[in-house]
């Protein structure tokens, strides 16, 4: 029978043994000192007072008590008070509703409020604005004098809302007595005292004289006629609509439009009568804008015809968006019919293309073409046409039998255009029409023409947004990344991009588009060998903070790429190791920053693999050139993530497409983690020998496959390791990184813990020989009665009798079945005389006698 017996390591010379020298190290006091101890910062600082002489509202009131006369016939209520709370309420209901207006029209329907700001950093002014209809507030006193002019118009138009909501609150107000109007009410509900103070407010309107105030006035208060009669609102739209009619001037006339149709879609959307009114109203008016006593105006103010024309744009487009918004066809076919029939048009048949659905223009495109080419050169530039016409083809598809004669004249006047700068915008909005539609034969001579158009005078460095937005729209259309770059003119068009910046970005949107999560494995391989081999070609030189820049851009953009990010993460150990070279060890404080910071990359990086043993290895890896580098906190997390991972590993693992047992790998790897461990020193927080421990213990808790003698190999693997910290001087340390020899100084208690701890291994590994001899397994017996032996005859303190023959039962339990190999046993025999001779040790030349070899009954 085997017994557990206590175990002794013998005393090692590593000098003698393996003939190297040893580095010396220096002794230090650690009495109070421990390198991976957390520094600890005492915050010191008081808790300020409050100001000095300021008191509270609360303190001051209560200092005083005043009687009111008028509490008693009160009641305790205050009627300011009721009517505050009131109003509370009525803000928060209308701040909801103001929330769920777009939400009446849809989604799809872009609102004003969207639409304002574009318009008003395009359109602004430096001349002095003198109407103010803002009321109740003191928004206008808290603007600076030095403030912008478009923030000046911003805040006008905001006045007119806040009248919009503020004429609605306070009337809702009134109409809280007796008890708050439903959501759904009608003009039946409201009290007799809130109608009044409501026709009051628009018989005061009606008093205002100048046309164009008391329009936009009464259009603000559109809805308060609610509160009127039924139809109120309905009424009034028509009757503002034929008001309109009388503003001279057609583009103030237009705006005035614009704001009812915006008023009328916030109020009553469903009233379209009002806002078809208005669109055939500004056709019938058209007219004006080339009329004499516009040209006059803009003859004297100095105005070019084209730039006055672009002041219409904003206007008519919303005018168009909400006539259109869910429009019948035969509607928006009546609407198109009737803009053919007004000469000289292109205004508003760019603001049609623009508002009309994509559907709607796509299958009436060769139709837009015939009217673009009927329009005034002049007035409207016939490549701003295209560009609307462009946007729509590009949502919508024409049909199949116009396509190539729709780009063949719309490329005929885009060609021609002079400024590169209004080319490419043109340009540019094609490209997915002809991507789309035809081959790369079509695709290459578009880009020809762009380059011809971009090249002189460099004009490029100008409209680098707008070539990127080509090669954005090119990308998708190509999947092949062969028949992209075999386009003749994709290349020279690369060339444009001069700028460093702006190149590595237009490559980085190319590798992005060919290479993401559903690339196939052979290719990921193939792309992955190409793209590290460039890799390993970048280098910053003695810039190493430039390299790890390169490195995590590197990472963005080939997260789908596994081989890559590895290759990525031994880039950037190697990357440490060579600023330690370069420092001889000696960090300073920036490079001490930047190692930390290469650590702090791997360990961000390494949880994006799948593979599991690539995690494992990696974090092992870069835990060794974190504790290299002197990083002992960013070692200790590597390793603790590591022991953390084991549960993890699965019991198989596929490999070139078949499964196999992970247990030689995962063995491989705890082997080398052990190895590790010798020269890594204990955390102050976490106990002696914690991370073997640990180790230890996830090793018992595995799942581990039946019949399998993998948990006792790694027993017997860690045996080693305890031997060898159990020595005064250590076989291998790490410069400037001080292990458990110098922490504890081969103190008792130390020594002590590693004597248990081999202890309770030999049991459990003499357990297990135990039950392996109750079944078929002697031969698996036999194989770790051996191993174990070969671990007592190199690490153990054989002068000690019961360990001694402990080695000698082990070597008899191996021979007794004779399953051992023979020439295996007759080598160690033969090594065991030469050593005991050697040295003259009569406790090896003793067991020698004990020792036989047996062969298989």
């Amino acid at each position: 029978m085997l017994y557990v017996l206590h175990r002794h390591s013998r005393a090692r010379k590593y000098e003698a043994e393996v003939q190297m020298c040893r580095l010396e190290v220096s002794a230090v006091d650690f009495s109070d000192y421990h390198p991976l101890k957390a520094i600890t910062v005492t915050d010191s600082k008081a808790r300020r007072g409050g100001r000095k002489g300021s008191t509270s509202s609360s303190s001051s009131s209560s200092s005083s008590v005043v009687l009111d006369p008028l509490s008693s016939m009160l009641d305790g209520s205050d009627p300011l008070s009721l009517f505050a709370a009131v109003n509370t309420m009525v803000l928060t209901e209308l701040g909801r509703k103001r929330r769920e207006k777009e939400e009446e029209v849809g989604s799809d329907f872009e609102p004003w409020s969207s639409k304002r700001g574009e318009i008003l950093s395009r359109f602004t002014t430096t001349e002095k604005l003198s109407i103010n209809l803002f009321m109740g507030s003191d928004k206008s006193k808290a603007s600076s004098p030095s403030s912008a002019v478009s923030e000046k118009v911003r805040t006008r138009l905001e006045e007119l809302d806040d009248l919009e909501e503020g004429s609605q609150r306070e009337i809702w107000s009134m109409c809280a007595d007796p008890h708050p109007l439903p959501e759904s009410f009608s003009a039946d509900d409201v009290n007799d005292t809130a109608k009044e103070t409501c026709l009051n407010w628009f018989f005061k309107i009606a008093s205002i004289r100048e046309l164009v105030p008391r329009l936009y006035v009464e259009a603000a208060l559109l809805k308060c006629n609610r509160f009127l009669t039924k139809s109120g609102i309905q009424e009034t739209l028509q009757r503002l609509t034929a008001m309109i009619r009388g503003i001279g001037d057609p583009l103030v006339a237009v705006y005035a439009r614009a704001y009812l149709c915006r008023v009328g879609m916030e109020v009553a959307p469903h009233l379209k009568d009002s806002l078809n009114k208005n669109f055939f109203d500004l056709l019938a008016t058209f007219r004006q804008i080339h009329g004499e006593s516009v040209q006059n105006q803009l003859a004297q103010q100095r105005v070019e015809i084209p730039i006055y024309l672009t002041l219409y744009s904003p206007a008519i487009h919303w005018i168009l968006q909400c006539v259109a918004y869910r429009a019948p066809e035969v509607l928006l076919t009546e609407m198109m019919d009737r803009c053919k029939k007004l000469g000289n048009n292109a205004l508003l048949l760019n603001s049609v293309m623009w508002a009309f659905r994509a559907e709607f223009v796509a299958m009436r495109a060769t139709d837009f073409i015939g009217m673009i080419k009927d329009c005034d050169e002049a007035g409207f530039p016939k490549h701003l046409l295209f560009a609307s016409l462009g946007r729509s083809l590009s949502c919508a598809d024409p049909p199949e039998s116009e396509r190539l004669s729709i780009l063949n004249d719309a490329w005929k006047v885009i060609t021609k255009v002079r400024s590169p700068r209004d080319y490419i915008n043109c340009a540019e909005i094609w490209v997915e029409f002809t991507c789309r539609h035809f081959t790369k034969r079509e695709v290459n001579t578009i880009l020809a023409d762009i380059i011809k158009h971009m090249t002189p005078d460099r004009a490029f460095e100008d409209a680098y947004p707008q070539l990127q937005s080509v090669i954005k729209k090119i990308l998708p259309h190509f999947h092949d990344f062969s028949v992209l770059f075999s386009m003749e003119k994709f290349l020279p068009f690369l060339d444009m991009f001069q700028k460093d910046s702006v190149r590595v970005e237009v490559c980085k949107s190319i590798m992005e588009v060919f290479i993401n999560a559903l690339t196939l494995d052979d290719e990921k391989r193939s792309l992955s060998l190409l793209i590290n081999g460039f890799i390993r070609m970048v280098s910053f030189g003695r810039d190493f903070e430039q390299q790890l820049s390169f490195c995590v851009e590197a990472r963005a953009t080939f997260c789908n790429l596994e081989p890559v990010i590895i290759h990525l993460i031994h880039t950037v150990n190697q990357l440490a190791m060579e600023t330690r070279c370069v420092m001889k060890g000696n960090h300073s404080r920036k490079t001490a920053a930047f190692v930390r910071a290469c650590a702090a990359y791997s360990f961000i990086t390494i949880p994006s693999l799948t593979s599991i043993f690539n995690r494992l290895n990696l974090y092992l890896l870069s835990g060794e050139v974190a504790l290299a580098n002197q990083c002992l906190s960013q070692a200790d997390a590597f390793l603790k993530t590591a022991v953390s991972l084991l549960p993890e590993v699965p019991r198989t693992i596929s490999i070139e497409g078949k499964q196999r047992s992970s247990e030689p790998f995962l063995l491989d790897f705890i082997n080398n983690f052990l190895s590790t461990l010798l020269v890594v020193p204990d955390h102050p927080e976490q106990g002696v020998l914690y991370l073997v421990r640990g180790l230890l213990n996830m090793v018992q808790d595995y799942t581990w496959e039946d019949n399998s003698d993998a948990k006792i190999r790694v027993y017997i693997s860690a045996l080693p390791l305890l031997a060898a910290m159990s020595q005064e001087s250590y076989l291998y340390t790490i410069p400037k990184v001080d292990s458990n020899e110098t922490l504890y100084g081969g103190d008792p208690k130390f020594i002590a813990e590693i004597n248990k701890l081999c202890e309770t291994l030999i049991g459990q590994v003499l357990d297990h020989l135990k039950g392996l001899g109750r079944d078929e397994g002697v031969r698996r017996q036999g194989s770790l009665a051996f191993s174990l032996f070969g671990c007592l005859l190199a690490h153990g303190d054989l002068r000690n009798n019961k360990l001694n023959q402990l080695a000698v039962n082990l070597w008899n339990l191996s021979h007794k079945h004779g399953f051992c190999d023979t020439r295996t046993s007759v080598r160690t025999l033969e090594y065991i005389k030469h050593q005991a001779q050697l040295a003259d040790l009569s406790h090896l030349s003793d067991m020698t006698a004990r020792l036989s070899l047996q062969s298989r009954t």
